[in-house]
């Protein structure tokens, strides 16, 4: 049997996996749009339109001045009706502006191919086009991709295309690679030219096995200028958090990334699969990120599958668009059930970072605690034993608690990953990574006030010093 690389700990939940046979279907756009100007990790977007406007496909509607970030397009044409703030699902305002579609589809000018090939282009213009086409990580991270691109440069020696998608319920990137596997591997081509590297590393799970001859029929396929890169379909053994930048780093070169640091540090970089995609629209058709692929599924849904869905569309015209909901959901999940954001709101809206929408009933979530009881720990093991970090959750989680933030960070909790790992095995029901993400929430926030507390210091220092 050929070698199936892993990591330590983890565990290997339900899948879900029910729409890997849905092919991609293309979504209408909806009548109207709502388009977030923060999709990103950075400073939000700034509108560069107005109310009344008439806007075209893959304009420009919001950039950044300065600073960290993306800009943000037009997924449709039509009408400019608002510039309003609302609150995302974190309680957060952010601007959005509202599209009344006009059906045209009418595309901006400005959007068209780079014009050069690929050999005659510079790393800092393939940095220049991912900016331009506000490109960001499409696998739920939403790091701005030219950030990562350019201060990878000269830097790392092992580039990693992260095809795991070990989260449960989410096939998004799986029909990406069975239907556009080239899309794939024309992104590859930019990111790697950029990064001035000929080796890539394709890790797919091996429940996504089809996938994997579908990768390597695509690499087999190329041309001879193309075969100039080697790429390398490595098969991942299933097992969650497998998609965790530090778990698939370590299942594939033995690194351990240290505490606070990221895989550039230890000479690697990922890209997500859809990224990659991406960047090859925006590279050959100039095309900016306006619309992603999007797995929508849960027992509330009449007609499951994958669509190919406008940045803007909301979860309530989502599901009308798969039938509609055959029962009332009592949640609505952006992203997967491990690390997904619950959703307080149905006319909230697909963004740039949304991989799936799950319509679960009360009946599939249900609390293994009954009765309003408070969960408590019964001290087995198990968080510890399957933790991919090899931290000790069920400290961290009495730690966040009661608050005790000092010896939160003694037990290291802001290496915790997030990746709900130690919550789906607790038996006692236990929500520890709640009140683990509570207590890195409680921390950043205490760091930042006593950041902004010895600025407060220094300047009251500096004038008194000049007066």
């Amino acid at each position: 049997m050929a070698l199936k690389y892993t990591f330590r700990g983890g565990s290997h939940v339900r899948e879900y996996k029910n729409t890997s046979a849905c092919p991609i279907t293309h979504m209408h756009a909806p009548a109207v749009v709502s388009i977030p100007l923060s999709q990103h990790i950075g400073a939000p977007a700034r509108p560069t339109v107005a109310v009344g406007d008439r806007v075209l496909v893959g304009q420009v509607i919001g950039e950044i001045a300065q600073g960290l970030g993306c800009p943000v397009h037009a997924s449709v044409s039509g009408k400019v009706v608002a510039i309003e703030s609302r609150n995302n699902s974190f309680g957060i305002p952010v601007q959005r502006i509202r599209i009344e579609n006009d059906g045209l589809d009418e595309i901006h000018p400005e959007v068209r191919p780079f014009g050069k090939p690929l050999s005659e282009t510079s790393p800092q213009e393939i940095v220049e086009i991912i900016r331009t086409a506000g490109i960001s990580g499409m696998g739920g991270a939403t790091f701005p991709t030219h950030a990562k691109l350019s201060g990878a440069i000269g830097k790392v020696d092992t580039v990693i295309i992260n095809c795991a998608e070990c989260e449960p319920f989410i096939t998004a990137n799986h029909r990406l690679m069975l239907e556009h596997p080239e899309d794939i591997l024309g992104g590859i081509d930019a990111l790697l030219h950029a990064l001035g590297l000929h080796d890539v590393t394709l890790a797919v799970e091996d429940n996504k096995m089809d996938a994997v001859e579908a990768l390597r029929r695509a690499i087999a396929a190329r041309t001879p200028a193309a075969q100039a890169v080697r790429a390398t379909v490595a098969v991942m053994k299933t097992k969650y958090p497998q998609g965790d930048e530090r778990q698939i780093v370590y299942a594939l070169t033995g690194k351990e990334i240290p505490a606070g640091k990221l895989p550039a540090d230890v000479g690697c970089i990922i890209f997500n699969a859809e990224t990659c995609a991406a960047v090859n629209r925006a590279f050959y058709e100039g095309m900016p990120l306006r619309r992603r692929i999007v797995t929508v599924d849960g027992d509330c849904i009449a007609h499951p599958g994958n669509v190919l869905a406008p940045i803007g569309t909301s979860y309530a015209d989502l599901a009308a668009f798969c039938g509609g909901w055959i029962k009332t959901p009592a949640k609505i999940v952006n992203g997967g059930p491990m690390m997904g954001a619950a959703q307080w709101d149905v006319n909230d809206v697909v963004t740039k970072g949304t991989s799936a929408v799950l319509y679960l009933s009360e009946e599939f979530i249900r609390p293994t605690i009954s009765d309003g009881e408070a969960a408590a720990c019964i001290h087995c093991g198990r968080c510890a034993q399957h933790c991919p970090m090899h931290l000790m959750p069920l400290e961290l989680a009495k730690y966040g608690r009661e608050h005790a933030l000092d010896d939160a960070l003694r037990y290291d909790v802001m290496s915790c990953v997030e990746c709900g790992t130690c919550t789906y095995n607790c038996p006692a029901g236990v929500e520890i990574v709640q009140y683990i993400r509570a207590a890195k929430g409680l921390l950043r926030a205490r760091a930042a006030a006593e950041k902004a507390k010895a600025a407060q210091k220094a300047s009251n220092g500096e004038g008194s010093h000049h007066g």
